[in-house]
C-alpha cells in the first residue's frame, strides 16, 4: 500500500483552496496534512479532527496571518522531511509545490495558480507603494520568482484547476498538466420557482472583482441589483450606486442561498482563476452573465448557461444585460451542467489521476 501525504499553503482561513483538502481527505483518508501555518478558530472544524504537521513559523509570533511570512516560505517549505512517503499531493496557489521529495516519491500538484504577485499579477502588487518600498519589493520577487521557477521543476504532475491556469503552468513554469475543474458542492443549492426581478454579485467587495462595472451597469440601466459581500471596496461603490443598487453586505448562508436561487441573473465581471460562485449559481438553475475570461471559459456555455462578454467594461456589460433579456434560459439544463462540476464528480477524477500516474 503507498503511503501519501497531502501538503496545502496554510490552514488560516476557509476557501476554495481548503474546500479543496478536505475533499482529498475524503480520497486518501489516512493521509497526514501538512502546512505552514494552522488557525484551528478560522478554519472548518472537520480539520480539528485530521493529522496536521505544521511548520516552525507557526511558533512565531504572529503565526494567525501567513502574509507577513512570505519570504520565509521556501526555507519552510524545504524544512519538511517527507522520506517516509510514496506520493505527496501538494496543493497550493503559493509555495508548497517547494517540498523536496525523494527520486522514488511522486510528486503531483494540484496547482490553482502560479504565485500571482510574482508571475500574472507582478506589476499589480506593488504599484501603489513608494519609490523605495517598490525597489525593495522588487528585489524579494525577483528572487521569489527564481526559488519558484526552480521549486516548479520538483513537481511530476501538475494538475490546473482551469484551462487558463493550465496555460500559465505551461508559461511561467515550462510544464505539461491535466486539467481537474475544483469541487463544488452542489447538494447544498436547489432549483427554486420563485423568480426575482434583481440581479446579484455575491463574493468579497475587493477591486479584482470588479464589481464596479456591475454597479454602474445597472444603475445606468435602471436594473435593480443585489450586493452581498463586505469590502474594501465597499465605500466606493456605494458612491457610485444609484437607487436601484441595494447592498446586503454579509449574509448567512440562508440567505445567500435564497437571494442565490431566485436571481435573475448572476453578474460575474471579474477575472478568476476558476471561481465556484458562478457554478454555484448555475447549480440553483440561474444562468451568469460573466466576463469572457478565466475560469469563466470553462464552467459556463455562452447562451445555455449564461452569457460571456468580452470587453471588460460597463458598457459590455450593459449590451450583455440587454441581450440577456431578450433571452430564456432552462432552469434543469443550467443545473445539469453545474453537477459536472460537483464534488463526487472530482474525487472520482482526482482518485483516477493519481492512480494512474503513481503506477508509472
Amino acid at each position: 500500500m503507498k503511503k501519501i501525504a497531502i501538503v496545502h499553503d496554510w490552514l488560516t482561513n476557509m476557501g476554495g483552496a481548503e474546500q479543496c483538502v478536505i475533499n482529498f481527505k475524503e480520497i486518501f483518508k489516512e493521509a497526514p496534512i501538512y502546512t505552514l501555518l494552522f488557525n484551528p478558530k478560522k478554519i472548518d472544524p472537520r480539520f480539528l479532527k485530521y493529522d496536521i504537521h505544521t511548520s516552525f513559523l507557526q511558533k512565531l509570533p504572529g503565526h494567525n496571518s501567513h502574509q507577513k511570512f512570505f519570504p520565509l516560505m521556501p526555507l519552510a517549505w524545504e524544512s519538511f522531511d517527507f522520506s517516509e512517503y510514496d506520493t505527496v499531493l501538494s496543493s497550493t496557489s503559493c509555495c508548497a509545490k517547494g517540498i523536496i521529495t525523494r527520486t522514488a516519491c511522486t510528486h503531483i500538484c494540484y496547482c490553482y495558480t502560479p504565485i500571482r504577485y510574482v508571475w500574472e499579477k507582478y506589476t499589480e502588487y506593488y504599484e501603489n507603494k513608494g519609490c523605495i518600498v517598490r525597489f525593495l519589493i522588487r528585489i524579494v520577487l525577483h528572487y521569489i520568482r527564481l526559488w519558484d521557477y526552480i521549486a516548479a521543476q520538483r513537481v511530476d504532475y501538475y494538475i490546473a484547476v482551469s484551462t487558463t491556469v493550465q496555460s500559465r503552468i505551461k508559461k511561467f513554469y515550462g510544464k505539461d498538466s491535466e486539467v481537474i475543474f475544483p469541487p463544488v458542492r452542489c447538494s447544498l443549492f436547489n432549483i427554486s420557482e420563485t423568480d426575482g426581478d434583481y440581479y446579484l454579485v455575491l463574493s468579497r467587495l475587493v477591486k479584482y472583482k470588479r464589481f464596479d462595472l456591475a454597479v454602474q451597469a445597472c444603475t445606468a440601466l435602471k436594473k435593480k441589483l443585489i450586493v452581498i459581500g463586505v469590502g474594501p471596496e465597499e465605500a466606493r461603490l456605494k458612491k457610485m450606486a444609484g437607487p436601484t443598487v441595494t447592498f446586503l453586505q454579509h449574509q448567512p448562508d440562508d440567505i445567500v442561498k435564497k437571494y442565490m436561487s431566485e436571481c435573475k441573473a448572476l453578474l460575474f465581471p471579474g477575472e478568476e482563476d476558476f471561481g465556484i460562485v458562478p457554478v454555484e449559481a448555475q447549480a440553483c438553475g440561474r444562468p451568469v452573465i460573466a466576463y469572457a475570461k478565466g475560469g469563466a471559459l470553462d464552467s459556463i456555455i455562452d447562451g445555455k448557461t449564461g452569457i460571456l462578454f468580452e470587453t471588460q467594461s460597463s458598457e459590455s456589460l450593459q449590451n450583455a444585460i440587454q441581450k440577456f433579456e431578450t433571452m430564456c434560459f432552462d432552469k434543469t439544463d443550467i443545473r445539469q451542467h453545474a453537477l459536472n462540476f460537483d464534488e463526487k464528480t472530482f474525487q472520482e477524477k482526482i482518485e483516477s489521476y493519481i492512480n494512474k500516474v503513481s503506477l508509472k
